[in-house]
């Protein structure tokens, strides 16, 4: 499985921007992605992640602000983020993971920038 993540930017407070990972190889053994991100300094942390069922779940500090989505046909998951502020500067990185414990796969990440 490799993870494409693109879409990361440099946005001002407030804006929004879309960020996409594209899933190829054995597509069909994932279960769960998701989106992490890591600030300078800071211990990478789950933003948010979805299930093969289709629920979703968010960290609270994105919530009402991160919409998470995933087209299947398109073997692609998507974070739209909306209402950025400057704490949500980060190296994003996509996440996958099989029914096997253990089993994870990670994107590259992208930037995302966003200044006061």
């Amino acid at each position: 499985v490799q993870l494409q993540a693109s879409g990361g930017g440099f946005v001002q407070a407030g804006g929004s921007l879309r960020l996409s990972c594209v899933a190829s190889g054995n597509v069909f053994r994932l279960q769960n992605m998701g989106w992490y991100r890591q600030a300078p300094g800071k211990p990478r942390e789950q933003v948010a992640d979805i299930n093969s069922g289709g629920y979703s779940h968010y960290a609270d500090s994105v919530k009402g602000r991160f919409t998470l989505s995933r087209d299947n046909a398109k073997n692609t998951l998507y974070l739209q983020m909306e209402n950025l502020n400057t704490e949500d500067t980060a190296v994003y990185y996509c996440n996958a993971q099989t029914g096997n414990i253990g089993e994870e796969y990670w994107g590259q990440g992208t930037q995302v920038t966003v200044s006061s």
